[in-house]
């Protein structure tokens, strides 16, 4: 199992309408998700920057790293772009974060 981390970053009055659709997430990403073997995955917003950072389990790279491919993904990425910085594809902006310390 590998832990990822990334940060993406939230524009300014979308924070009630970014945890909204999150409250609502779609079964289909969620689904997609855990067939990708993904679990124990979170997103915590730092309210004074507007930094949005996920933390996520990993048990099968190859499955992760085709995650953008998917047409649920990238129909979730339309969906959500309006709220965030993306890159040209509609992908939110994620920067990966290098863990330098974890207890478990």
């Amino acid at each position: 199992m590998k832990r990822i981390a990334f940060k993406m970053f939230l524009h300014k009055g979308f924070e009630a309408e970014y945890q909204k659709r999150h409250d609502a997430i779609w079964p289909e990403l969620t689904n997609l998700l855990k067939d990708t073997e993904i679990d124990d995955y979170s997103i915590f917003l730092d309210e004074e920057t507007l930094v949005l950072y996920g933390v996520l389990d990993c048990h099968n790279e190859i499955k992760y790293h085709n995650l953008p491919f998917q047409p649920v993904l990238q129909k979730w990425w339309e969906y959500m772009k309006d709220m965030m910085k993306t890159n040209e594809n509609g992908s939110p902006v994620s920067i990966p974060l290098r863990e330098v310390f974890y207890m478990k």
